[in-house]
């Protein structure tokens, strides 16, 4: 494992006017899109970080946002349940449906379908050239609040406020399994290790868990990895390091393999976020780490490793 971590700011960028709940790939390999409580989508440029692009804006705070691959149509989710669907090259084919009861908090594309989670506890597949909805399924009586998928697997993992984690089946949406509470409150954050063999959970219980997905799913790791909620999950693009945000203000940065803690970015001595971080974009143009919080910035940092042993 890496003997050490050495971390660098390479920019800070202040252009919403809202918290910044969500960061996605954007159009191009050196862009990223950001979407924020003030109703901006802005699009970014790592060789060229500030200022942003403004490129779409709502009448209501965004929650989730999506680039379709290989076009100029946005799919962005609001806190009231709302979707609005945003062609960047023909405005007059922009469409908002309401269809979430609560918020919209995750959209994310599959291969050709968008699926969309809400704070009513249930999963939309979407037609995308339709922009419209195929099926829907109630998984919770409670908000659906983070996705992770593994497409060798085709598994979706879906965190629920109910405490637990629902496997699906990507192309039937049927229940493979249900970890009932996989933790003592809300499930924020999900991802899978890049071979699909564990999937990681982070919780409103500050808990970071490991999951081994053949055998039970079992409990493999639990740590107190935070003061409080664990909002974002994101792995290297190499896979063999993960990072994690919460709402005490930190980033840490750990080994994937072993589960060690590498690095702790913190708001005084690294010039970190002072509020609560709320996401992470791990990009594989450069391979920053990208971070976005209640405090309005985007931040982006320059994880370097020592000698490997």
């Amino acid at each position: 494992m890496p003997s050490n971590i050495e971390v660098r700011k390479i920019a800070q960028m202040s252009g919403h006017r809202g918290a910044i709940f969500q960061l996605t790939a954007g159009p191009s390999p050196n862009t990223f899109l950001s979407a924020a409580g003030d109703g901006w989508i802005v699009q970014w440029d790592e060789d060229d970080p500030d200022p942003g692009k403004l490129v779409a804006k709502a009448d209501s705070q965004l929650f989730s946002l999506c680039q379709i691959r290989d076009s100029a149509l946005l799919a962005a989710g609001d806190m009231n349940g709302g979707i609005h669907w945003i062609d960047l090259d023909t405005p007059d084919n922009n469409k908002d449906i309401a269809h979430h009861k609560k918020g919209t908090f995750v959209l994310r594309q599959i291969d050709e379908h968008l699926y969309s989670l809400g704070g009513d506890g249930i999963i939309t597949k979407w037609a995308i050239p339709q922009k419209r909805p195929l099926e829907s399924y109630q998984l919770s009586h409670q908000s659906l609040r983070c996705l992770a998928y593994h497409a060798q697997r085709q598994c979706l993992a879906i965190g629920s406020s109910d405490h637990n984690i629902y496997l699906l089946d990507v192309k039937s949406l049927e229940i493979q399994q249900v970890i009932h509470n996989a933790h003592e409150n809300s499930v924020f954050s999900l991802a899978f290790s890049p071979d699909g063999q564990h999937l990681f959970s982070g919780s409103r219980d500050a808990h970071l868990k490991v999951w081994d997905l053949d055998h039970g799913p079992e409990c493999i790791s639990k740590q107190a990895a935070h003061l409080y909620t664990i909002n974002s999950i994101a792995f290297h693009p190499k896979g063999h390091l993960f990072a994690t945000a919460s709402r005490d203000k930190h980033l840490k940065i750990w080994d994937a393999s072993s589960l060690q803690l590498l690095k702790v970015i913190e708001p005084m001595r690294d010039d970190g976020h002072v509020n609560s971080v709320n996401d992470l974009y791990w990009s594989s143009y450069k391979n920053y780490l990208i971070s976005c919080g209640d405090d309005r910035m985007i931040k982006i940092w320059d994880v370097a490793e020592g000698i490997t042993i």
